[in-house]
């Protein structure tokens, strides 16, 4: 085999198929790129049986065929080469890549031991990559981060008529976001993708244009595929019975703050900066604004207000900052609406609802809505 390619091209090719594969792989095999020349160009894959990624990039073939090689090592190779375009060919003592006055050998790996790279022909439907890529991250972190429970990991994503949902739980919070779907799955589609796979996701397709999303396979074999121009990404759905978390969304919202979103993130950044990692963060909303108040190790206190219109009676409850931080950067929208909710349980702390806000009077978007389980504040 050998071709011959463009260096940026082939960097920018290598780094996207390699991004998903996991640091260490218990099978060496799957640390591979496979990498296969033909009359088309090259194709490049890598594969972990979990998620798959691919490409096709236009390159001049002299000679047909198929290798693999190392992935990170051929992606931290191709970063570092000169401005000269790249040859690559099979020689007697390994895989040659020239590169200008630069030359590497690399070890070939077996390619006959390396997994079929999944294909997707179920039924798919497109989004608008940009609101894709924004709905991705405000919802990912909300995921858990703990293995114990594999179905909290994952995003859950929802088809009904001409939109998608995304959602995601850790148990302390709930995050949802909707886009417009345009496709040919049925009401009712759910897909549960890995946190990890979707934000890489995110990431690689937020330039504009639109999203190929195809569900297919059965079984303990269900995929997603991701398509984008020349570039597909499929992953593996978690199995398991994601929470009804949707049915905690209140229907009544009249008992709400506004806030400046700019200006409660600083504030709480500030003074948490004195209480212990798992310690909430005490908020008063009365009508001349919002106060918070924290009480850390070594005796350090702080304390801050912000302006606040509340409507409603006066509210004091205990928020985890960071999972408040994380939200108000999820709004994207100059003001923060905070609604408190009510429940029948009289004993339970009732979560609130943050949501975006135009202004201090008008209300935002509704696509997107956060749920933060208040902590029981110590007297």
């Amino acid at each position: 085999m050998k071709f011959h390619v463009g260096r940026d091209v082939f960097a920018e090719a290598v780094s996207f198929v390699v991004k998903l594969l996991p640091q260490r792989n218990p099978q060496p095999i799957l640390a591979g790129v496979l990498i296969e020349a033909g009359e088309n160009g090259l194709s490049l894959s890598a594969f972990d049986y979990e998620a798959s990624a691919r490409t096709t990039i236009e390159a001049n073939v002299d000679d047909p065929g198929t290798i693999l090689v190392h992935g990170r090592l051929l992606s931290d190779i191709a970063s570092r080469l000169p401005n000269a375009p790249i040859q690559v060919e099979v020689e007697d003592d390994g895989i040659a890549l020239t590169c200008g006055s630069a030359r590497f050998t690399l070890a070939s790996m077996p390619v006959q031991e390396y997994p079929a790279i999944p294909e997707v022909s179920g039924e798919s439907g497109l989004v608008p990559a940009d609101d894709f890529a924004t709905a991705i991250a405000q919802v990912a972190f909300a995921a858990s981060r703990d293995d114990v429970t594999p179905v909290l990991t994952g995003v859950q994503l929802e088809v009904s008529g001409t939109q998608l949902s995304l959602v995601a739980t850790d148990r302390y919070r709930v995050a949802l976001r909707d886009i417009p779907w345009d496709g040919e799955a049925a009401d009712e589609t759910a897909a549960l993708v890995p946190a990890r796979t979707l934000t890489e996701v995110g990431k690689t397709f937020s330039h504009g244009g639109t999203i190929s999303i195809a569900f297919s396979g059965s079984g303990d074999r269900e995929i997603v595929a991701f398509t984008s121009g020349n570039k597909t990404v499929t992953s593996l759905l978690i199995k398991g019975n994601f929470p009804p978390v949707r049915r905690l969304f209140p229907e009544q919202t009249e008992h709400h703050a506004v806030v400046n979103t700019a200006d409660l993130a600083e504030a709480v950044r500030r003074v948490s900066l004195v209480l212990d990692r798992s310690a909430p963060l005490r908020f008063t909303f009365t009508p001349e604004g919002v106060s918070m108040d924290a009480s850390g190790t070594e005796q350090a206190r702080a304390n801050e207000s912000v302006d606040a219109t509340l409507v409603g009676e006066d509210v004091t409850l205990g928020l985890n900052p960071q999972y408040l931080l994380e939200a108000l950067a999820a709004v994207r929208s100059e003001f923060t609406r905070i609604t408190f909710t009510s429940s029948e349980n009289q004993n339970k702390l009732s979560p609130v609802l943050i949501t975006p806000q135009t202004s201090v009077d008008k209300g935002g978007e509704d696509s997107f809505r956060y749920l933060l389980q208040p902590n029981l504040l110590l007297r």
